[in-house]
């Protein structure tokens, strides 16, 4: 077994693969102030932007869920991986050979499970694609051929053939050296009566790609009679593949949904490839699955679906328009409300999909089905009140009965009250004002019962952050801190200084005394930093000797937190940055000069009213000095400090 990977190539990779590059590849990132980045955290779910990423530093933190760490924290967090294989994906990425302590040059012979399954995958899919020119395959190939796919486009969508043999994919693999207990745990084979045999069999495949584009499972298509299989097969549930968490073709299409902040999700591998060679390159699919609260989350992250978003986003849901495709549009309306972004529908005429439209009408017809969508609260709702006979009173009253509940789930009220006037005209109820009171009470009703499920009648709604804060409850060392809590923002912001930029606060900040931060965890960081070497030490490795001298994670955390926090100060020139170093130092040093003397001046008092006492002229002097000190701090500034 291979030895623990060197450090030096440990930091190379780190200084190799910027943090925002990677952090790109799963969430959209905006400007968030000071030079970092923010955006909708991947790690829990959240309205308003509270995860930010500093480049310069090479870190993130979350200030809602109070996650944080380096590039190859990031990683591991979102992929569930170990450490060395986090090293191993980031290097590959990088082109960077990895050495190993005890052997050398060259990947371990044991590699982490994920690592494994992913090169399985990678190997499965070159081999699939290779089979799509062999001669069995001309089925295959006439079948992308009749929906308007060349070999151009099976290429770029990496589309293959599974031969119709029992093993050929499991012995091809065993030769690249994979066991059958890999073979298996990737869903790439199964048991048979003498053996693995292969999971996918004279079929066409298309990869399945995470939004990274590792390839983590297949979609299968049955293209013979004689095949008593579903229509389509996919990976089955595996350490690597959770279809509830995969979108088909996010990887080719995330940076447009970002970039046009519309994202357009179909129903199937093919009409994926259609909507792209159309034009509409921020298409996506479900595999084997309905679009889900999971898929909402990977969504509104690429979207930066947050409701104080000054760009609202789009999510565009094409279904057929047959009765199953009218279901899974109302489906799709129980998860709207998720989205802050506005969504539509768009059906086409005759109820053909994209890839149908493409052949029959053109890219044309393809791009124009999204432009001219529907809003999906009007289509559900023409499709409940459609169900009805809307000639009889009877009818009507049904209609209203079963589309005003939707109407009532509307959480913005002007939108929803637009519809409840809708909904009157679609029935045939000329009194509005009826309809629109029947919407508000039924509206009215849901809130009251989820109050109740979420802590009595009445409960007032917990209140939105208007900012990055961190989380809270006890903090590392202490009680709970807060940016709104003046007592500790000057201690807070020249800490941020001393992480961020410490040449601007050397070398006044190392004379500084933990007890001049009177808020514990504070206090704690004060001591790291020293301990690390202080300010003046500060090189490029400076932010990670602190980190590393934390005593524990909770002080690790709070040290990501305020390296990653803008500054109050905001964007300013290198002079105006060097004023408010100052301010900070001597708003601190002065405060605590402050509470010296405020003790001093009691202990004065106490000696000079016993009798005897010889100490009070010594404290006394110690009091006059320290007010001349004070008065220096507050007339002459930072020049003060080096003054002593």
């Amino acid at each position: 077994m291979a030895g623990r990977i060197n450090d030096e190539d440990v930091k190379a990779v780190r200084d190799a693969v910027p943090i925002d590059a990677v952090v790109s590849e799963y969430l959209q990132l905006r400007p968030g102030g000071g030079g970092n980045l923010k955006g909708l955290c991947p790690f829990h779910d959240e309205k308003s932007p509270s995860f930010h990423v500093s480049p310069s530093k090479g870190l993130f933190h979350c200030f809602g869920c109070q996650e944080g760490g380096d590039t190859l924290a990031f990683v591991m967090k979102m992929e569930h991986l170990s450490f060395s294989e986090a090293v191993e994906r980031l290097a590959a990425q990088a082109g960077i050979t990895l050495r190993y302590e005890q052997g050398g040059y060259g990947p371990g012979r044991q590699a982490g499970e994920r690592t494994r399954l992913l090169e399985a995958h990678r190997a499965a899919a070159r081999f699939y694609v290779e089979k799509l020119a062999s001669p069995e395959a001309e089925i295959g190939r006439v079948f992308l051929a009749e929906r308007g796919f060349d070999q151009a486009a099976a290429e770029h969508f990496g589309v293959g053939y599974a031969p119709a043999g029992w093993d050929h994919l499991t012995r091809y693999l065993r030769g690249a050296g994979f066991s059958d207990r890999e073979l298996l745990l990737a869903g790439l084979a199964q048991d048979g009566r003498r053996g693995p045999i292969d999971r996918f069999r004279g079929r066409l495949m298309w990869p399945i790609r995470d939004i990274t584009g590792e390839v983590v499972g297949f979609g299968a298509r049955r293209l013979r009679e004689d095949d008593n299989g579903p229509k389509y097969l996919n990976t089955p549930e595996t350490p690597i593949y959770r279809k509830s968490q995969l979108l088909y073709g996010i990887d080719l299409a995330k940076r447009d949904i970002a970039n046009n902040n519309r994202a357009v999700v179909v129903e199937g591998y093919t009409d994926v490839m259609a909507c792209h060679l159309a034009g509409v390159t921020n298409a996506i699919a479900t595999c084997g699955t309905a679009f889900g609260g999971e898929h909402v989350k990977i969504l509104r992250r690429l979207l930066m679906d947050s409701s104080d978003s000054h760009r609202a986003g789009e999510v565009v849901f094409t279904f057929d328009g047959d009765a199953a495709g009218q279901k899974a549009a109302l489906r799709a309306f129980e998860d709207d409300q998720k989205f802050a972004a506005y969504t539509f529908i768009a059906v086409s005429p005759g109820g053909m999909d994209p890839c149908e439209l493409r052949i029959a009408q053109g890219d044309e017809a393809v791009k124009s089905l999204v432009d001219t969508r529907t809003p999906l609260f009007e289509f559900a709702i023409r499709s409940v009140v459609n169900r009805h006979n809307l000639d009889t009173a009877e009818g009507r009253s049904t209609a209203l009965e079963h589309a005003a509940p939707l109407v009532a789930q509307i959480k913005d009220t002007a939108i929803r009250h637009e519809y409840a006037v809708r909904l009157a005209g679609l029935v045939g109820i000329p009194d509005e004002r009826f309809v629109v009171r029947r919407v508000g009470q039924l509206a009215q009703w849901s809130r009251q019962r989820q109050q109740q499920r979420g802590g009595g009648r009445g409960a007032p709604p917990a209140p939105v952050a208007s900012g990055p804060v961190p989380a809270q409850g006890p903090a590392p060392g202490g009680p709970a801190l807060t940016l709104r809590n003046p007592a500790h923002l000057g201690e807070r912001e020249l800490l941020k200084v001393a992480l961020q930029f410490p040449e601007l606060v050397s070398p006044a900040f190392d004379a500084y005394g933990e007890d001049e931060f009177t808020a514990p965890p504070y206090a704690v960081v004060r001591r790291v930093i020293m301990d690390a070497g202080g300010v003046a030490s500060a090189d490029d490795s400076y932010l990670d000797r602190v980190r590393e001298a934390a005593p524990d994670d909770a002080v690790r955390v709070l040290i990501n937190e305020l390296a990653v926090e803008p500054l109050q100060v905001g964007r300013r020139r290198q002079r105006e940055m060097d004023a408010y170093a100052g301010s900070r130092l001597v708003q601190v040093r002065l405060a605590a000069v402050n509470r010296r003397l405020t003790q001093l001046e009691s202990d004065a008092r106490r000696a000079e009213a016993q009798s005897g006492n010889t100490t009070a002229a010594e404290v006394r002097q110690e009091l006059w000095t320290l007010q001349q000190y004070a008065t220096a701090l507050r007339e002459r500034g930072v020049e003060a400090l080096y003054a002593v």
